[in-house]
């Protein structure tokens, strides 16, 4: 695997170094830009009740980098990108591993001292349709290259995005790879299986997915996607985000639905789930209330790649993912902007949600409870020399009735991060 992607790298580059002796490279160098971004991040799970180990508690050193050219001039413009990441540990021990910050050895437990990743993209443009080959990091719906440790998740594969319609953005692709949050390699593209709800193991060669994003009016998109992890689950989703004038305020509805299915060998087993997901918020201000409602139908639980998070209802909890097999959970949430107080750049974050109707037979029964309470404040700098530090503390308190054999286990979290984003050119 590793001399494949060091292939790829050098042809990729030999291809741009033809193209570009061929073509005048004005846009190329004009529209170009390089951004470092510095991240450290401290995350401590602190488990209760029975479980195999007390903690997951590291703390470690990101650094970023982000090089993407403009494209060539001509009809057909060409470009690259190319992505730096390196972490650095700055304190574990091999019975608290296990938070995805670091690398380690398996065997052992320990963390390695530094792990790094270079990734690459060749990059095409016809008017306004792009097309990207090589390391590449979606964020939509059915596939979502998770930003939520120290480095972010990335794939392997060709991407395409075009806006060529007016209001309409189309999105298709096929992935054959993954490189985890805390891992430097490749490798086949696995489904999630926490607590037990699928074959272990399971994964593919090719993610493929289109769709897009249509902008109905100013006030309404609709969105639609279709995806497929060969030979494991197809997915489908109806995604609506709508706004209305109401009072002082507005009121804001995200809609989510996901129609999920197993697909021709079915190599993790069964794959029958409907997710459907719903939340009112009212935006007044510097706040925003809100509250939803998601459940999970069907015989299973909701499927999605391994590595990262789902992208429904209850996305950016730290501790668990409600989607479990028969699950409602019932979700209530507030944000403040301080700018609206006098104090730009800070906000603060209240949520709770609460599941219930589990099924899990093999972790204590048909109608088990999982519940978590999530704050959040950060504040990013906004002028002066350090422009842009930001500061980031967030602390969760999640309890479930799944026992010590639950991959997500009562805890308490804490999670804090510093991040700086510089623009180098």
């Amino acid at each position: 695997m590793g001399n494949q992607s060091f292939n790829f790298r050098l042809t990729g580059l030999g291809m741009l170094a033809a193209l570009l002796s061929q073509s005048a490279i004005a846009g190329f160098i004009d529209d170009s830009s390089v951004t470092l971004m510095t991240r450290n991040f401290y995350l401590d799970r602190d488990y209760k009740g029975e479980t195999p180990y007390s903690a997951a508690r590291e703390w470690a050193q990101g650094f970023l980098v982000k090089a993407n050219s403009g494209f060539t001039e001509g009809t057909v413009g060409f470009g690259l990108d190319v992505t730096g990441l390196l972490g650095i540990k700055l304190d574990s021990s091999p019975d608290r591993t296990g938070t995805q910050l670091l690398s380690y050895n398996p065997k052992t437990r320990e963390a390695k001292d530094d792990y790094s990743e270079l990734g690459l993209a060749l990059k095409g443009k016809i008017s306004k349709t792009k097309l990207s080959v090589g390391t590449q990091f979606p964020a939509l719906p059915v596939i979502n290259a998770s930003p939520a440790r120290l480095l972010p998740q990335s794939f392997r594969g060709a991407y395409m995005i075009s806006d060529d319609i007016e209001r309409l953005t189309i999105h298709a692709g096929r992935m054959d790879r993954v490189n985890l949050r805390d891992s430097t390699d490749y490798q086949p593209i696995a489904l999630a299986s926490p607590n037990g709800r699928f074959k272990p193991g399971a994964s593919s060669e090719r993610f493929d997915f289109y769709g897009g994003d249509y902008q109905w009016t100013d006030s309404l998109t609709v969105r639609l996607f279709h995806a497929e992890l060969q030979d494991i689950y197809t997915q489908d989703f109806f995604g609506a985000l709508k706004t209305w004038p109401l009072g002082p305020g507005k009121l804001k509805s995200d809609l989510r639905v996901f129609n999920s299915r197993d697909d021709g060998q079915s190599k993790a087993g069964k794959v029958d789930n409907l997710n459907i997901g719903e939340m009112l918020s009212y935006l007044w201000g510097g706040h925003s209330f809100g509250i939803g409602y998601m459940q999970q139908f069907g015989d299973t639980a909701f499927p999605y790649i391994a590595g990262g998070e789902p992208v429904v209802l209850s996305d950016g909890t730290m501790s668990a993912d409600f989607v479990n097999p028969k699950e409602r959970t019932w979700v209530a949430r507030y944000d403040y902007n301080f700018a609206a107080a006098g104090v730009p750049g800070l906000t603060g974050m209240i949520r709770y949600l609460h599941g219930d109707n589990i099924d899990l037979p093999t972790l204590g029964g048909s109608s088990l409870t999982e519940s978590s309470k999530d704050f959040e404040l950060a504040y990013v700098i906004q002028s002066g020399p350090a422009k842009n530090l930001a500061f980031r503390v967030r602390e969760a308190f999640y309890r479930n009735e799944q026992g010590a054999a639950s991959t997500f286990r009562s805890d308490n979290e804490t999670r804090i991060n510093i991040d700086y984003t510089i623009k180098v050119w």
